[in-house]
């Protein structure tokens, strides 16, 4: 289902998907859908939470990498929020769509949020044990970290022009590790 709802939004856009459409696409009936989901927002939801859970899960440095926990979750960080730039939904979305994500940056978390904040301050942890991270509170330093992931990601393309070297993507993504870096040295 969430591969068809995809697919129908990349097609779309988030406001022009109707469950009819998903359910044909999926090869179901409509009463299918709604029996999981009451409506297409609440299918997106689940949608963006499997896809940005899968983007920031392909940037992680692999369990067994023998770094220091910062230097894995700084890469981490910076190639997750290139991998999601890059995305063909999170792109579709922010181009055709971009109010869908408001409430995420406003008023709530969202389910994604939730689960890279816990994996985010597991990760804090150990570099709290390893000493390559300052020790805080993992809980607070896991939201400082995801707000400051979030602007580079959400927002970088209205701060770069990729005609001037200072200020192309790569740029900011340099700036990004250096932030990253500077926030959590002990």
């Amino acid at each position: 289902m969430l591969d068809a709802v995809r697919d129908c939004v990349l097609a779309v856009g988030v406001r022009r998907t109707t469950l009819t459409d998903v359910a044909r696409r999926a090869g179901v009936s409509r009463m299918s859908v709604y029996r999981r989901w009451p409506d297409v927002r609440a299918l997106v939801g689940d949608l963006m939470t499997r896809e940005w859970l899968a983007a920031a899960a392909g940037a992680r440095p692999a369990d067994d990498d023998p770094r220091p926990a910062r230097e894995r979750l700084v890469e981490g960080l910076t190639d997750g929020a290139r991998a999601l730039r890059a995305h063909p939904l999170f792109r579709k979305i922010i181009d055709v769509d971009p109010e869908l994500l408001l409430p995420y940056m406003l008023d709530r978390r969202g389910a994604s949020q939730d689960a890279l904040l816990e994996q985010l301050a597991d990760t804090l942890r150990v570099g709290h044990a390893d000493g390559s991270v300052r020790t805080d509170d993992p809980v607070r330093q896991s939201r400082v970290v995801l707000l400051i992931v979030q602007s580079f990601t959400l927002s970088l393309r209205t701060m770069t022009d990729d005609s001037d070297p200072l200020l192309a993507t790569e740029a900011f993504e340099d700036e990004l590790r250096l932030v990253l870096e500077r926030t959590l040295l002990p």
